[in-house]
């Protein structure tokens, strides 16, 4: 059972990484079109594109990073309580 639970979390963070890689990007993208369409300048598409890219790569930095810390505090407990 305990397999079965870790697939699911395994799961839920892929997706949740994915959510917060492709919701920036489309964001900052939609946000691009907008204003392109409205100043008749398509150019700003990119930039627009480049920084919901680095926001989601932030994003996921972030999540990562609180994961492998709650992780390596659950261990570090681990590790006190059997000595």
């Amino acid at each position: 059972m305990k397999y079965k639970k870790n697939v699911y979390q395994s799961i839920a963070m892929i997706t949740q990484f994915g959510i917060n890689m492709i919701v920036p990007i489309f964001m900052c993208t939609l946000l691009g079109v907008y204003i392109g369409k409205k100043f008749d300048m398509m150019i700003i598409v990119i930039p627009l594109f480049i920084i919901g890219a680095l926001a989601g790569f932030r994003n996921v930095y972030i999540m990562a990073k609180k994961i492998f810390e709650q992780e390596s505090d659950r261990d570090t407990k681990h590790v006190k309580k059997t000595q």
